[in-house]
């Protein structure tokens, strides 16, 4: 079954008293434990759509479904609770509580969601094990470099064992050295933790190394690349 799907998806804002289309016409099937992109140039449409599956934004019309679950009949509250459970983020500017140490940061999605004190801590341990932090732990955000920030979200963003984490331009404020690795790092994530990472990007270095690309241009799918298995036109 397809982790995300959406059909006839369609998104405008308002600008003054004139409705701009955001995005058009959009179908598009996600499938589980993948490394999907999105791409296309400036205004597009990249983030926007990013938004709409991270259930942070409504879309105007259309059909959303994340994990079987058609989220337009969710409440607030319903929609925040499955967010929690089902969607990590990666923000490009990192969004870490500045006074927060690595592991406070990494530990706060778990305190949302309840987890027992040893199974937290636990998974904590093991999660900034595994991004090559646990010697940062007790380090603030100001006292990190812009790649061990990008380290500390990725864990943070794993932390809830999510189904899919979402990601925006994750390399965009990262020298291109860092970005490699922050890509390989989540490229390792996404094969140990067995979770989708859905991107929005138009760094080379990523969109190579898309399992799925998916390519907008003025809001409207203009290409849909599985690699491996062929390509599909827009729909």
């Amino acid at each position: 079954m397809d982790l995300v799907v959406l059909k006839q998806v369609a998104k405008s804002y308002r600008m003054d008293a004139v409705g701009v289309p955001a995005l058009s016409d959009i179908n598009l099937e996600i499938r589980p434990n993948r490394f999907t992109v999105i791409s296309g140039p400036s205004g597009s449409g990249k983030t926007t759509l990013l938004n709409l599956i991270g259930c942070i934004d409504q879309a105007d019309q259309g059909e959303i479904i994340i994990a079987g679950q058609p989220v337009q009949q969710l409440s607030d509250d319903a929609l925040s609770d499955f967010r929690v459970r089902h969607i990590g983020f990666i923000f490009q500017n990192f969004n870490l509580l500045p006074v927060l140490t690595a592991y406070e940061n990494v530990e706060y999605p778990l305190l949302l969601a309840r987890l027992p004190a040893a199974k937290r801590q636990q998974r904590v341990r093991d999660l900034l094990d595994a991004v090559e932090l646990t010697d940062k732990a007790h380090h603030l955000p100001g006292q990190l470099s812009g790649g061990q920030r990008q380290r500390v979200a990725i864990a943070r963003a794993l932390a809830p064992a999510p189904q899919m984490v979402l990601a925006d331009e994750p390399t965009a404020n990262l020298d291109s050295q860092t970005g490699a690795a922050i890509i390989g790092l989540m490229r390792r994530m996404q094969r140990e933790q067995q979770v989708s990472f859905v991107f929005s990007s138009h760094d080379s270095k990523v969109l190579a190394e898309a399992d799925d690309a998916v390519m907008l241009r003025d809001g409207r799918i203009e290409a849909i690349e599985r690699r491996g298995n062929g390509s599909a036109p827009a729909h």
